[in-house]
């Protein structure tokens, strides 16, 4: 058997040094004279073990990490290429702690397979739902993803099912399928480790919406900080188009769907759907008022489909395994499996998937490991730069849509960031006024004033002037933020801000003059 070495191309890991290693091992078995298959593949999402190597071996495969550049010589001479032993020796991958408890159905693949080899991804079940959708009536596909009780993953949550019917039921000469991998918000890597690590789950899930609504062409809108998930997604559109699984008749079938990529030019707004839209038409990325919703009135004035990458990435399997077997993962009316992004001061930061329920406890303490610093947990962020600070207190809250919004909370795209206790939580909530003022397309007064205005008055928070009626203006503030906003930037930037002043008031007393410069 010839060994097959798989070192990761993911952007995080080339982060970490895997372009280096994967050049090392290059010239270490020239240097020796081995034949030995190297894939690069995606990330398992274990970056805390990046650069993670595998080989595959007669008895399975077998993962060594982190791995640098220096440690190649010493890994083939331990017998890597059988599984030998190592002190960056980490077992069968697949009972790794952190990846064994996972249930990854949307990430079945990521980090398993050579992203660029469609036999690759037939042989772990790609293209099954694909191949289901062309045999059923558009309405039966609409019904199956509605039963699956699949929300949008790009944060709002709301029920794919529904929005597809809305473009499927809608009279129009044309309709689209506009993917959002416009993936701004801090602690979110999800959709660029789909788009780097499996992109054809992502080609799948956009061929069987567009069969689903009767949807002529789609578009991936990828930030433009995302160059190598652009090269993956535009090289593995050629090759589907290539195979048939793209073009004028989808796998064979009557239905024809070609796939283009556009990428974005920096702007945080353009992951609201409606600024995504505009930008994709060439002009400025502000955002729309609605109605007209974009279901009905989408890209160019025609019904469009707008689902982020995991909405989209999910779809495949309930396709093939049926909506009943998705829906059984999760809880309440949030079903399914999340993927649950890891950052900030923690132990073990990454990727894991599993169904809603988990509380967000379990999830920093046992999954994350506590913090890197071994300092006490003081805030954990969830939903991204506009996301709430929950404190400790709040650690039984459930991984859940409905539990969230309970606690004046969001799940967003599932980010979340910890902070040990020596966060400044005044510097935290008015980093998410500034971040908004910067960000804002400067289009609804709330969100374009409100952030200025909130930032100067938390500065005089900070100061001590007049401290009680500067937090209550702030209050005041946010109220109109969060419901006279025409997007979500300005209409959740409150809850940053009002989180961190509900759990964390003594953060909020005057201080030095010197000190809240800082």
């Amino acid at each position: 058997m010839r060994p097959t070495l798989y070192i990761p191309a993911d952007s995080g890991a080339l982060a970490l040094g895997a372009a280096r290693v994967a050049r090392a091992f290059e010239t270490e078995l020239l240097r020796r004279g081995l034949d030995v298959k190297v894939v690069r593949n995606g990330s398992r999402g274990l970056y805390f073990l990046e650069p993670m190597v595998e080989v595959e071996t007669a008895a399975g495969r077998f993962a060594y990490g982190p791995v640098r550049a220096g440690d190649v010589a010493s890994l083939l001479d331990a017998g890597l290429l059988d599984g030998g032993k190592h002190p960056l020796f980490l077992g069968e991958t697949e009972k790794i702690p952190f990846l064994a408890r996972q249930t990854r159905l949307t990430f079945a693949r990521c980090g398993v397979i050579d992203p660029l080899s469609l036999d690759d991804y037939r042989a772990h079940d790609g293209l099954k739902g694909l191949e289901k959708a062309v045999a059923m009536a558009p309405a039966d596909i609409v019904q199956t993803v509605t039963e699956s009780g699949l929300r949008g993953r790009g944060g709002a949550g709301f029920p794919t099912g529904i929005k597809w019917k809305t473009v499927h039921d809608a009279a129009a000469d044309r309709k689209y399928i506009v993917c959002n991998a416009d993936e701004g918000d801090s602690a979110t890597f999800a959709d660029r480790m789909i788009m780097e690590g499996d992109p054809f789950v992502l080609i799948e899930g956009m061929a069987i919406a567009a069969i689903a609504t009767g949807a002529q062409k789609g578009f991936v809108y990828i930030r433009s900080e995302y160059p190598h998930a652009v090269a993956t997604m535009r090289e593995a559109i050629r090759i589907a188009t290539n195979a048939g699984v793209l073009g004028p008749s989808v796998l064979g079938s009557p239905h024809g769907f070609d796939i283009e990529v556009r990428v974005g030019a920096g702007a945080y707004v353009c992951g609201e759907e409606t600024s995504l839209l505009n930008s994709l038409e060439g002009k400025r990325g502000v955002v729309r008022a609605k109605p007209p919703l974009p279901a009905l009135e989408g890209l160019f004035g025609k019904p469009t489909v707008v689902n982020n990458v995991i909405s989209l990435a999910s779809v495949p399997i309930v396709l093939d395994r049926g909506a009943a077997f998705y829906k059984d993962f999760g809880m309440g009316r949030s079903r399914g499996t999340i993927p649950i992004q890891i950052a900030g001061n923690v132990r073990r930061g990454g990727l894991f998937e599993a169904a809603f329920g988990l509380t967000l406890g379990e999830i920093v303490e046992d999954v994350a490991g506590g913090t890197a610093s071994g300092r006490p947990v003081k805030a954990v962020q969830v939903g991204g730069p506009l996301g709430a600070y929950f404190p400790p207190s709040l650690f039984t809250t459930p991984f859940d849509y409905e539990a969230f919004a309970q606690k004046d909370g969001l799940i967003g795209h599932a980010g979340i960031t910890v902070f040990d206790d020596s966060a400044d939580m005044l510097a935290l909530a008015k980093f998410a006024f500034s971040f908004c003022a910067i960000e804002s397309c400067g289009k609804c007064t709330p969100c374009r004033v409100g952030s200025v205005r909130g930032a100067e008055v938390l500065e005089k928070v900070a100061t001590g002037v007049a401290r009680e009626d500067n937090l209550a203006l702030v209050a005041e503030l946010c109220e109109t933020m969060k419901f006279g906003s025409l997007c979500a930037l300005g209409g959740f930037t409150p809850y940053p801000v009002m989180s961190a002043i509900t759990h964390f008031p003594q953060d909020f007393a005057p201080r030095p003059r010197a000190q809240a410069a800082e």
